[in-house]
Parts: structure tokens; sequence; C-alpha cells
């Protein structure tokens, strides 16, 4: 080491310029100094050394002894600055900072002491010298809470010493129990504002698909009446253009019921006019629903809606007077009987006819007991079955004779079920009862809430019919029909004769002594 120390005084010693007494001297003390320093710090200092007496750095050059002392502190500060990194890398964990962990949100009710907690605010909007710190007083606590800072207050786990309690929310004060009261009043209010704008809605848009379905029938009813009584009265003079537009008109009717899911019945509003087409439509009518229950085809359909409308087109042929009482002379009923070959032969003569709608037109008074009439037949086709129920049906309700009282359509089907039974197949009588309801349309019914109401349509339930309330407040037209299955609270009680009731209902709702049915079919989407 000696050695080393004499080489670098002499190689000083030998630069241009040389160093004096002092300038040697220093440079003596600096390269025992870097002699001193550990085995990995020697080569770094000799080479400082070295850079320094060779002149490789510039701005050492040529320097004279104060300068050289400047430059060897210089030297001296790099190497205690090394020592020190080193002493850092050797001992990293005793002063490198540390991951405080993840924050958690607390509510400032739950802090302690003992927590390391964040205010996530800036450092101007609180008091403390931080935004991080642990709690070392309940006073830190109240000053916290009065910040107002409540969604804004985190702390450590990591760094805490505890715990923090369960967050239990505050009771509300009285201005809070008020605010949600008045808050619940008025959301209730609004929902029940809603439902009753939205019950008005429904029953607006319900009645007017009642209003819609009802018109269609009246237009597709003033329609068929007219070329009905037009085919009726050319038939005997012109008989096969009355075949054709009979059997036009049955078609189109067949289809429009076969190919539709939901057909509809209605009850017709007053027809002033008289004719042979209200009979024939009526019949048509309810031939067409219940034949659709029976499952007749399309083709079966027009072959029988063809004998509804022509089935006493041969009445034409019998003197009217014999149809306006019942007390005929024996010869007379026989007359009066005929006109069912009369219509047969009409129908013939068009040459439109089918033989199964000839057939039903021969046995549309004929019964399964043999009572019937002209042949006393006790077999027959499902065609003539279905309408020889429905002309019985509807002459009980509109009799031609004026000493024959008409019944109410419930006490003619409660007729025909007691006491007529035998004559008709009985699942078709069934499936009449169940197409018109036990109070079929035309019939004045008392509800259980003491209103009075016509029904106007069947319902999905036989006892639940379509009813027009009696609302003398109200036009007719504008009055409510209240469809019974969707009110289970709302009943009928009993069937009215028209004749029990006061003049003023009696106007008002102005049950038909004659009924006028028809049907509707839904529009396609």
């Amino acid at each position: 080491m000696g050695a080393a120390t004499d080489s670098f005084t002499q190689e000083c010693a030998a630069k241009p310029g040389g160093l004096n007494g002092r300038g040697a001297e220093l440079s003596q003390r600096f390269t025992r100094q870097a002699l001193h320093l550990k085995a990995a710090s020697l080569p770094w200092a000799l080479g400082a050394a070295a850079n320094f007496v060779s002149g490789k750095c510039q701005m050492c050059r040529n320097m004279q002894a104060g300068r050289y002392f400047a430059t060897l502190v210089c030297y001296q500060y790099r190497y205690s600055r090394l020592r020190t990194l080193q002493t850092v890398a050797n001992d990293k964990n005793s002063i490198m900072w540390s991951n405080p962990g993840t924050p958690v949100a607390i509510h400032p009710s739950q802090l302690v002491p003992g927590l390391y907690i964040w205010l996530n605010v800036r450092w101007d909007e609180h008091p403390f010298i931080s935004n991080r710190f642990l709690i070392k007083h309940l006073k830190d606590i109240a000053v916290i809470q009065s910040l107002g800072i409540d969604d804004r207050v985190l702390y450590f786990p990591d760094k805490s010493s505890v715990v923090p309690p369960e967050y239990v929310p505050p009771p509300p004060t009285t201005a809070e129990l008020e605010a949600q009261r008045l808050a619940q009043l008025a959301a209730e209010r609004a929902a029940l504002q809603a439902e009753i704008k939205l019950k008005e809605e429904q029953k607006r848009l319900k009645r007017q698909r009642q209003q819609d379905a009802a018109a269609r029938a009246e237009r597709a009813w003033e329609d068929a009446a007219r070329k009905t009584r037009e085919a009726l009265l050319t038939l005997q003079r012109s008989p096969k253009a009355a075949g054709q537009m009979i059997s036009d008109l049955s078609n189109d009717t067949a289809s429009a019921i076969a190919r539709s899911k939901e057909v509809l019945l209605h009850l017709l509003g007053d027809k002033k006019d008289q004719g042979p087409q209200f009979h024939a439509l009526n019949v048509l009518t309810l031939c067409m629903l219940l034949g659709k229950k029976a499952g007749l085809t399309e083709r079966e359909l027009s072959d029988l809606a063809m004998a509804a409308l022509v089935h006493d087109a041969g009445k034409v042929k019998v003197p009217a007077q014999l149809f306006k009482t019942i007390k005929r002379k024996k010869h007379e009923e026989a007359f009066v009987q005929q006109h069912v070959m009369f219509s047969f032969q009409l129908a013939n003569e068009s040459g439109a006819f089918s033989k199964d709608a000839l057939a039903a037109i021969a046995d549309h008074h004929e019964a399964l007991d043999g009572s019937g009439f002209p042949r006393a037949r006790k077999e027959m086709s499902r065609q003539a079955s279905i309408l020889a129920l429905v002309n019985r049906y509807d002459n009980l309700c509109t009799p031609e004779a004026l000493d024959q009282e008409p019944l109410m359509p419930a006490e003619a089907l409660s007729h025909m079920f007691r006491t007529e039974a035998s004559r008709y197949d009985a699942s078709l009588l069934g499936a009449l009862v169940k197409l018109l309801g036990v109070y079929p349309p035309g019939t004045v019914v008392h509800l259980s809430d003491g209103s009075l109401a016509l029904v106007v349509a069947p319902g999905p339930e036989s006892l639940r019919p379509q009813v027009l309330v009696y609302s003398p407040e109200l036009p007719k037209d504008e009055a409510p029909v209240v469809e019974l299955h969707t009110e289970p609270e709302l009943k009928i009680t009993e069937a009215l004769r028209p004749s029990t009731l006061p003049l003023d209902v009696l106007k008002w709702l102005n049950p038909q002594q004659r009924l006028s049915y028809y049907f509707s079919v839904e529009p396609a989407n």
C-alpha cells in the first residue's frame, strides 16, 4: 500500500507544472483515504486519483494547490455518496415506502381511536395536518363527524390497530319522517292516478271494441237483409237469378264464419221494416254459429246457410191470414204445412241448391221423436237437425200468430229443454243453450246491485252475458255494456218480463218484440 502511495505522489510530481508542497500533501492524503476503502471501492478511488494526475479531466488540468484541494473534496463527496447508496441497497426494507393497503369506506359514526383513516377531500377542507392519519383522540372523531363528509371517509385495515364497529343508521328526525310521509303520500297518489287513468283507458278501449263490433254487425246485417229480401221476392218469378244471389251470400257467410277464430253474436237495434228477411237472417245467424260449434265444414255451412235463407220461402203460396192465428181448422193446418213442400220446389227450381241443402229444407219441421211434419221422419241430417232446432227457437220468441204470446228468450230455451227435448238432438240442444247462454240476447234482467239491464250478447260463461245497463242519464248508445264474466261481484238475480217494467225503463231499454240477431267476426290485423 505504501508503494502505491509513493507511485501516485511521484506521478503527480512528474506532471508538467507539478504539484507544490501543499498540493502534494493533499494528494497523498487523498490517496491514503482511497487505499483505506473496501476492496470493492479501491479501483474507483485509484482511478479517480489517476485521472486527476494524468490530466484526463480537462477541468482539473494545470490547477494550483487550492484548485487541487477543491477537486479532492469533490472526489471525497462522491465517495461518501456511494457509501450511502450502498447502505440503502443493503437495507432497503428499513427505510423504503410501504403500501398502506386498500382503503375501505366507513361512516363517521363508526370511527374509533386506533383507525388509520383517509379523508378523501381537499387539504383545505379539514383542520388536520394531513389527509391520512391515525386517530388517537375522541375529539378528532368529533371534528370529523362535524365536517359533513359522511361519504368521503375511508380507513386502512392493514394500518389500523382496531376493527370499526358495525354501522347502525341513526333514527330519522321528525323532519325526515314528515318528508318520508309526504313522499309516500305523493307516490301513492301518483300510483292511484296512474291506475285510474289505466282503467279509464281500458274501459274506453273495451267500449270502443264493443261499439265497433256492433257497428260491423249492423252494417253486415243491413247488406245481408237487402240481398235476402231481394232474392226471396224474386225467387218465384226468377228462381235461377235468385238462386245465384242466395248462393253468393251463403258462400260469403260460410267462409267468414269458418275462417274466423272468434265470431260474436249481437242483438241488433230496433228494425222498423218488416219482411221475410228478418226470420231468415235470424235463423241463418244462429245456424251458422251452432254449425261452427258442431264442427261443420265450410261446404256444409254453406249448404246450411242456403237452406236457412229459403226454408220458409214457400209461405208466399199460402194465404198470409192463415199464419196470423194458431186457431186453424184441420184443412187450414194442412195447407200451412204445405209451405215446406213449396219451399223445396222453389229451391230445386233455382238449380243452385245441393242435395244436402234441399234435404235440410224438406226436414226443417221434422222431429227425432216422429212428431214433426210433413213426413214425421225420425232420421235427419246434421244440417236438418240444426235448422229444425233454430227455427223452433226463433218461432217461440217471435211467433207469426197474433194470438200466440211470444216467449222471452230465456223462457223459450227453458220450454224447449224441459218439454220438447225429445224432439231434438241432445248435443245440439245443449250446444244452443251454451251458445245463447241461460239468459240469451234480448232478455231483460235484474242485477245483484239493483240495476236493470238488457242482455245484448252471450258471454264465455252461460250465466254471465254482456248486458246494457239501464242508465237514463245517458243516451242508449253511450250507456255502459258490462261483461259480467269480468265482474265477479256482479251477477244476474232474475229475468224479467218486459210487461212488468215501468214505462220509462221500458222505453229506454226498448226490448223488441221481434228480436233480430246477427254476427260479427274480428277483422284481420
